[in-house]
């Protein structure tokens, strides 16, 4: 059972991943601490280990429950903090939900990531991978965002926080084709109070 005054405490570094996370707490608005893990050393103690054997950010914590990987806290914090209306409870809404917040984490992940290595797949070996080409990738995100203002419907989901960022660095950092249709959806959720919170916090973190 969930002990009211369990204090939420969020380990993140502000040149990581960790921006997404800090971006969903912000939107649910929720109070927790944050702790800055330096990359190296200080994320393979023990104790951090302990926390996450994968020896990355972000790691949020609270009382017994540990949760990591950027979708799945975006999810989770969805789901504890049901009043910030960011996860979707019809079943129509619910399933895009679902949908693009995996595709995110599955294809998109998958794709940009091997892009960016330069690493291609074959035409002959595309059915082999989760995401084909990465020109399909491109075309569904367009076909995602097309499809009504936010990913899930008409409210603002912990998807969009999740998938939104993804294509966010994708633009910012030529990781993804700047295709009208991304930047106008990028355009619009990045103008959320939550975001602007988030990013001048994670700023002010970066070592100068």
């Amino acid at each position: 059972m969930r002990r009211m005054n369990d204090e939420l405490v969020f380990y993140t570094h502000p040149m990581s991943r960790g921006r997404i996370a800090r971006w969903m707490l912000e939107e649910v608005g929720v109070p927790y601490r944050t702790e800055v893990v330096g990359y190296g050393a200080p994320m393979r103690t023990p104790e951090y280990l302990a926390k996450n054997p994968m020896a990355k950010v972000p790691t949020l914590v609270r009382g017994d429950a540990v949760i990591t990987e950027c979708a799945a806290i975006c999810a989770w914090l969805a789901d504890t903090y049901p009043d910030a209306g960011l996860a979707p409870t019809t079943p129509v809404d619910r399933a895009s939900y679902f949908r693009w917040l995996f595709f995110g984490a599955g294809p998109v992940e998958a794709a940009v990531t091997n892009r960016s290595m330069g690493w291609e797949v074959p035409p002959d070996k595309r059915g082999r991978v989760g995401y084909g080409d990465f020109g399909s990738v491109m075309d569904t995100l367009v076909f995602a965002v097309s499809r009504a203002p936010y990913l899930a419907g008409e409210r603002f989901s912990a998807a969009d926080v999740y998938l939104g960022s993804q294509i966010g660095w994708g633009l910012q950092f030529g990781t993804m084709e700047k295709r009208p249709e991304l930047e106008a959806y990028w355009a619009r959720i990045s103008s959320r109070e939550a975001h602007a919170r988030a990013k001048a916090m994670d700023d002010a973190l970066v070592p100068k």
